[in-house]
């Protein structure tokens, strides 16, 4: 046998090999299988590359490491506030807590999510009055600074954002700077200097081995956090780079959505930022301290924070979203830049459309990602023929990550409708049950349709023979994406 024969058949004897470890795998996700399946025979080397690499379950893992103390007190917090609700003793702020009880149940027994009802929220949509508002805020800082992006670029923006982080360190404020090592790939500590020299603290979420391969690379902490003070904080879809900031020409005007809360919920943001920063620093900080560090009442908004991320399968974050579509009575508004949502949330979507639900998502008319936007133009023309109605955004690029229901409760955060934010990247969203505050991302979102074009039946089915074939294989491999 010749030595190309040889190399042949042990070329597939290896595919057949990784066909069968992603089929054992993947066992729990049939359609991923068949995706990996796919890859590895197109790609007879780089498909098995790629498929140990992007393959990994983390979920097995114990990231997130509780004491014995503060298991005790997150469960009896939740335990006494469950049963206050269960008992009817419970005193809801607004009519939506009351009225959205069961899916504050869910998140509290489903994701350890404490409710709070003191907040004041404040929704910024646009890139420079986010930029300037964190950055005087951040400026007004006496005690502390807790703030993790999934991007922050080595740009003027990013050179900016962390002068003023090593400005506050200098001044004797508690900096801690969290980042994701992919997305924020352009850091490091070489970038940090000034900032590392002035006591500022860094970390960097899933770092590469050696600073040569990174394992986890899949796995991303793509939560958009900030806790100023502990009396002040952020989360939403806005990162730090030019771009957010509307000054990339490929992008133009970049529409997207944060939350600016006072209250008692940014006990809960910072809480979350301290088990991520943690797993990442292996600082021995208590977790308690988020929790005990003084409660400013601002309002009569409920809140509260939903986490997910790969560590877990609960996809706690999909659950709530599937439990506000389901639960809708009149409408659903979306919006989103990427839309590849699984069976589930999709299904979920379409049998409210056709039970008379108004059910419209935003998508952008820009493709950051080819792939990713040619598999959202797949779905959203399933959504389409089902009777939802979707609008492309063309105003710039659309980066917004919201969901409204009924004009009651809203949620905002790091999380797209795609199964990447479901299953693999790690997201936080806030989940606002208040009236008042669901009418304004009502009104945002309708003041956004003025930028937008629909994409109807006909514009979808007349679609070019290119698209189709993009769709096709975008399609495909969706489960990968």
């Amino acid at each position: 046998m010749s030595i190309v024969s040889q190399l042949i058949l042990s070329l597939i004897f290896a595919n057949i090999v990784a066909a069968i470890a992603a089929i054992i795998l993947e066992r729990r996700n049939p359609a991923a299988s068949a995706a990996w399946v796919t890859v590895i025979f197109m790609l007879p080397v780089a498909g098995i590359v790629l498929f140990f690499l992007l393959s990994q379950n983390i979920s097995a893992r114990k990231l997130y490491n509780l004491s014995e103390f503060e298991e005790m007190k997150i469960d009896s917090s939740l335990e006494n506030q469950i049963n206050e609700i269960k008992n009817g003793t419970y005193r809801f702020s607004t009519e939506e807590g009351k009225l959205w009880q069961d899916m504050i149940h869910l998140n509290q027994l489903y994701g350890r999510a404490y409710y709070s009802q003191n907040n004041s929220v404040e929704f910024i949509t646009d890139g420079r009055q986010m930029f300037d508002t964190m950055m005087q805020d951040i400026m007004s800082a006496r005690e502390t600074i807790n703030i993790m992006f999934f991007i922050v670029k080595n740009d003027e923006t990013g050179r900016q954002f962390i002068d003023a982080l090593t400005q506050k360190a200098r001044e004797g404020v508690e900096v801690r700077l969290l980042l994701d090592s992919m997305g924020s790939r352009q850091i490091n500590d070489r970038v940090l200097r000034d900032f590392l020299d002035a006591g500022g603290k860094r970390a960097y979420f899933f770092p590469r081995k050696l600073n040569l391969v990174n394992f986890d690379f899949n796995y991303r902490n793509h939560r958009k956090l900030a806790v100023i003070d502990g009396i002040i904080g952020y989360t939403g879809g806005f990162n730090i780079a030019r771009e957010y900031l509307g000054l990339k020409k490929k992008f133009g005007y970049w529409r997207d959505t944060h939350i600016r809360i006072t209250g008692q919920s940014v006990q809960d943001i910072n809480a979350r930022f301290i088990l991520d920063w943690r797993t990442a620093s292996k600082e021995k900080i208590v977790l308690s301290e988020a929790f005990y560090s003084g409660v400013i009442s601002e309002g009569n908004t409920g809140i509260q924070i939903v986490s997910s991320g790969p560590d877990s399968v609960k996809e706690e974050v999909k659950r709530s979203l599937m439990k506000m579509i389901t639960s809708a009575e009149r409408s659903i508004y979306v919006q989103t830049p990427y839309f590849v949502p699984d069976d589930s949330i999709l299904e979920s979507l379409k049998m409210a459309a056709q039970c008379g639900v108004d059910v419209r998502v935003m998508i952008p008319c820009i493709p950051d990602h080819p792939l990713v936007y040619w598999a959202t133009y797949s779905y959203a023309g399933e959504l389409v023929k089902s009777g939802g109605r979707v609008f492309i955004y063309e105003n710039g690029f659309l980066h917004s990550k919201t969901m409204v229901v009924d004009g009651e409760v809203g949620t905002v955060g790091s999380a797209n409708f795609d199964r990447r934010s479901f299953s693999l990247n790690f997201e936080s969203n806030a989940f606002i049950y208040d009236k008042k505050e669901a009418q304004t991302m009502e009104r945002i979102f309708c003041e956004d349709l003025k930028e937008c074009r629909e994409l109807t039946i006909s514009l979808y089915e007349n679609r070019s023979r290119t698209i189709k074939v993009k769709e096709v294989a975008a399609r495909l491999l969706s489960d990968l994406l």
